[in-house]
């Protein structure tokens, strides 16, 4: 998925807030979101699709979160109930997205799971069927496991 495309999408889902957001506003979130997640665009699989618009959405929110943030009223004491609001549905997209990076790390470290553990290294002695030692022969490789086939 392009960029544009992210935006788009994104656009649909936020449906009224989009009166209050500018076209700048969309872009920064999707590169805010693409610099946080590691991953660039176009993206691709439905996971990285996923977490991409989430986070996207996250700092779409968090504009609009300090945006409210100068309605505040000290002498009055009223908190403006819509800067709660973002602010609790920041905090909830936040801890969703750690506990998913906690969850599937192989997915958002873009590694797989392969490369996670140790590597066992064979002591490389070799025989033939007939007992012969073959383990100098020129043909003869050190084998690792796991590998990409295991």
């Amino acid at each position: 998925m392009t960029q544009t495309e992210m935006i788009a999408l994104i656009q649909e889902e936020v449906k009224s807030l989009d009166s209050y957001l500018d076209s700048d506003d969309y872009e920064n979130s999707c590169t805010d979101a693409s610099r946080e997640l590691g991953w660039s665009f176009p993206v691709s699989g439905d996971f990285k699709i996923h977490w991409m618009k989430l986070r996207a959405k996250r700092w779409l929110f968090f504009y609009l979160w300090t945006e409210t943030a100068h309605k505040f009223k000290f002498k009055q004491i009223n908190l403006q109930h819509r800067f709660e609001h973002y602010k609790e549905l920041i905090a909830k997209m936040d801890a969703d997205y750690k506990e998913a990076v906690e969850e599937n790390p192989t997915e958002f470290a873009d590694v797989s799971v392969v490369h996670m553990f140790g590597t066992k290294v064979d002591a490389g002695f070799a025989y033939d069927s007939t007992g012969n030692d073959i383990t100098y022969d020129e043909d003869q490789l050190v084998i690792f496991h796991p590998d990409e086939n295991d």
